[in-house]
């Protein structure tokens, strides 16, 4: 007793450090995946705002903005999202489809809650794609302060620097990956400075901390304080991002970065920003590079630049987690995804989204031309976004955390008003260009229905007329099917009874293997399964085995590696010289059906040609594979 009592101690303090070392590294990590969106927003919100207020600012409406864009902040991203959102998860993971699934598919069905949620997920892929071209755009715009001739020369470059950005996306972001964190650490560093010297200038600007300085600007310049909304929300366009990337880093680290670094740096460049314009500055231009000393300003610029291909490219990777993540909910067609590294499950890269998402970001550049025509387009879509969230965790608040009616109405009212006042400010944005990412997000959100639908239907046609298992077994013996050496490893959809690809298979080559092995792959509406939870088996028949592999919607389905668990060895599986059937579905849209439904079948039928293998979707060895074609009917 007396050797072992000095050991809790001695260990304890040790064991926090290193807790808390690994926190710091995932927090500084985050600087770089995290807050790329929101921490270059200072490059254009004041100036959108400014312009937005018109003519020449007053005293009380440089405060009274400068308090909107303060608040805004503290309860749209301190509040909402760090305090509330990160505390609602699915498994580890966060965002609006992580959120759907727990409260839409997982507590019951609910259709309007799934409706939601892909509705917000479709405006983040909208949004997305203006993300790089106004960042971009924004930072090099720097530029024209400098050498004013060079302005005809920024709309190119900056075309150039994102073709060069979606073009790298297929090397991975494994060894860049690794700088992000630091650079954004000096980026976060430079904007509080150039804040503080701006606050130097005129320190009275801090009473603007006060709320009352918004609220009066709201109360008292009518039409105007309405349409200022707009571009004062341009300052929590990412703050969705700090919820969807939670299971990639950890609510901890994302706290810690959050509050210790990206947001006094925040606060303090827009006080310093605003400062300088009361002092005088002028606003013609972007004030953010005036808080700049002339210099600095060169490197600031290329800073500014670095930063917002960081930031774009934590849009473009977000991009493609939320697309492995509808793929495997059901939502959409199975792509082709490259995991990048073999170490962090988060490096993916996805072609088709790649490859689209540049095609619409460099349209937008060239289309608006300009950080202020883009900034018109900017935040309708993700406005909407967070309004789904709001309801969705209004949602979670009566189900998940068990308030009252009162509490949750209270607290979830709050967010709704204010995520409602934005989303109808930035409606007046509809004509100006808002119009272009809800095209972009109805567009995605119908994909998602049809292929949704289709893939329903299919199924439906397929199980019809399903016989069990041991009536078919008893049919093989009774019409005397040879049976020969062998495994036979047949996917399919069906939860019971005989695969129809196994009928089919015994239908065309009347033969059938000794060992026989049927595969139901279900997908959870939780992120991530367990290998203790993996799998059930059932022995259906002599040698006859029906497998239901679960997988979460972030696990990577691989059916060889799963036949080759210790629970397995009993049955005697040769799986080197094993076959897998597949069912080929043809899709055949019925002419008799009326033209909206005509429409769909045929959208999904081109979706189902164009989408990933089966084989290479679950890692089959495509030198096994046997395809047994079927037509089907919707």
């Amino acid at each position: 007793m007396s050797q072992a009592a000095p050991l809790a101690p001695a260990k304890t303090p040790l064991l926090i450090n290193k807790q808390q070392a690994g926190i710091t590294a995932l927090g500084l990590s985050a600087l770089g995946v995290v807050f790329g969106d929101i921490g270059t927003s200072p490059l254009y919100t004041l100036k959108t705002v400014l312009a937005l207020s018109g003519g020449t600012p007053s005293a009380p409406v440089i405060l009274g903005l400068l308090s909107l864009l303060l608040w805004t902040l503290i309860i749209v991203t301190s509040v909402k999202y760090v305090s509330f959102a990160m505390r609602i998860d699915n498994n580890g993971e966060g965002g609006i489809l992580a959120l759907m699934a727990l409260l839409g598919i997982k507590k019951r069905k609910r259709p309007l809650v799934v409706a939601a949620g892909l509705l917000g997920a479709a405006l983040i892929y909208g949004d997305g794609a203006i993300t790089p071209a106004i960042s971009v755009l924004s930072a090099l715009e720097g530029l024209n302060i400098v050498f004013p001739a060079a302005k005809p020369y920024v709309l190119p470059a900056t075309v150039v620097i994102l073709l060069a950005l979606f073009a790298i996306q297929p090397m991975g972001t494994e060894r860049i990956g690794k700088a992000f964190g630091p650079v954004m650490a000096v980026w976060f560093l430079c904007i509080a400075l150039l804040g503080i010297w701006g606050i130097i200038q005129h320190p009275s600007v801090l009473v603007a901390i006060n709320p009352m300085y918004g609220v009066k600007f709201l109360m008292s310049n009518g039409l105007t304080s309405f349409l200022v909304l707009g571009g004062v929300f341009l300052c929590v366009t990412g703050a969705e991002a700090l919820y969807a990337d939670m299971g990639h880093f950890g609510a901890r680290p994302i706290r810690l970065a959050w509050t210790a670094i990206v947001f006094p740096s925040l606060l303090l460049n827009y006080a310093g920003q605003a400062a300088l314009v009361l002092s005088g500055a002028e606003t013609a231009d972007n004030i953010f590079y005036r808080l700049c000393p002339a210099p600095l300003l060169i490197p600031m610029v290329l800073l500014a630049a670095v930063a917002t291909v960081i930031a774009s490219q934590s849009i473009i990777t977000g991009a493609f987690s939320m697309t492995r993540q509808a793929i495997q909910l059901g939502w959409l067609p199975r792509l082709q995804i490259k995991q990048t590294s073999e170490f962090g499950y988060g490096q993916i890269y996805v072609g088709t989204i790649n490859w689209t998402l540049m095609i619409v970001t460099v349209g937008m550049a060239l289309f608006f031309k300009s950080s202020d025509n883009m900034a018109a387009a900017y935040g309708i879509a993700v406005s909407l976004t967070m309004l789904m969230t709001s309801v969705l965790l209004f949602i979670a608040m009566r189900e998940i955390w068990r308030w009252s009616l009162w509490a949750s109405g209270a607290v979830a009212g709050v967010f709704l008003i204010i995520d409602g006042g934005f989303f109808a400010a930035n409606l007046v944005k509809l004509l100006d260009g808002g119009y272009v990412p809800l095209l972009l997000a109805a567009l995605v959100y119908s994909v998602m229905q049809v292929w949704h639908r289709g893939v329903a239907a299919v199924s439906k046609a397929i199980n019809e007329n399903v016989i069990p298992a041991a009536q078919f077994m008893a049919d093989i013996e009774a019409q005397q099917i040879s049976r020969v050496a062998g495994t036979a490893v047949f996917l399919t959809r069906t939860a019971e009874g005989t695969p129809p690809v196994m009928r089919w298979h015994v239908k065309r080559n009347q033969v059938l293997q000794q060992k026989i092995i049927a595969v139901n792959v279900v997908v959870e509406t939780v992120p991530w399964i367990s290998d203790a939870e993996r799998f059930t088996m059932t022995e259906l028949a002599p040698n006859f085995w029906r497998i239901s592999a679960r997988y979460g919607f972030m696990d990577r389905p691989d059916i060889p590696k799963l036949l080759q668990q210790p629970a397995f060895s009993s049955c005697e599986l040769d799986l080197k010289a094993a076959t897998y059937y597949l069912g080929l579905e043809t899709v055949v849209v019925n002419e008799d059906a009326g033209l909206f439904k005509r429409w769909q079948g045929t959208l999904f039928a081109v979706m189902m040609r164009n989408s990933m293998h089966v084989t290479d979707f679950y890692r089959l060895p495509c030198d096994q594979v046997v395809e047994i074609g079927r037509r089907i009917l919707i």
